[in-house]
């Protein structure tokens, strides 16, 4: 029983030490930093329940930890955190319980590095906008905002154009870096002016990267 409930323990300590990083400065649900924190344990199981063999284990594991990610986007940040559970896991689970120690303990202290350095943040992040409009369908989109656009944006990109309401309307999705966060409702009554005063949203960006691989 002592070599089951070991790795069981040490793994369970480790997903808390992990979960305890991953809320540092980072968005997260109170669910996934639950699942965060029991996982390791759970691949150490599932890897001493195939008596060792990492293919299957993996297989196994990998499938069960990545399937909240086909029903809701997950960004970068909690896919590598996924996969350093899973490691410290598959580690716990083949006995070397030192070396899952010194793993999270290396990669936490990178995260947390970065994590206060603010690594990898852009200079306008919070300038950033993903902004919808509804226009009719004969209005011409090409074009027609890039007036307002140049006015009040540092840069803008059309991502997407579909029609809606039985095609008798058109949605563009644009990415938009504002020029200052005070000229926001400035920019938004201009572009009602061109659009015929239909429905538009502005947002902050969310990180994009999903889990479709």
């Amino acid at each position: 029983m002592l070599d089951f409930i070991i790795p069981v323990v040490a793994a369970l300590v480790l997903g808390f030490v992990q979960a305890l990083v991953h809320m540092f400065k980072n968005r997260y649900s109170k669910s996934f930093v639950a699942t965060l924190a029991i996982l390791p344990a759970i691949v150490c199981v599932v890897i001493m329940a195939v008596d060792g063999n990492i293919g299957a284990g993996v297989a196994v594991a990998g499938a069960f930890s990545l399937v909240r990610f086909r029903s809701a986007p997950g960004t970068a940040k909690e896919i590598g955190s996924l996969f350093m559970a899973m490691a410290t896991g598959i580690l716990t689970g083949t006995g070397s319980t030192l070396y899952a120690v010194a793993f999270t303990l290396i990669i936490s202290a990178v995260v947390l590095v970065y994590q206060a350095m603010d690594f990898g943040r852009t200079k306008n992040e919070g300038l950033h906008r993903n902004l919808r409009i509804t226009i009719p369908e004969d209005l011409d989109y090409t074009g027609v905002f890039d007036e307002v656009f140049e006015e009040y944006a540092k840069d803008y990109r059309l991502l997407s154009s579909r029609t809606s309401n039985m095609g008798s309307m058109f949605r563009l999705t644009y990415d938009v870096t504002l020029r200052d966060l005070s000229i926001e409702k400035e920019f938004i009554d201009k572009l009602r002016c061109r659009n015929g005063n239909l429905e538009i949203s502005i947002s902050a960006l969310m990180e994009r990267e999903t889990a479709e691989l």
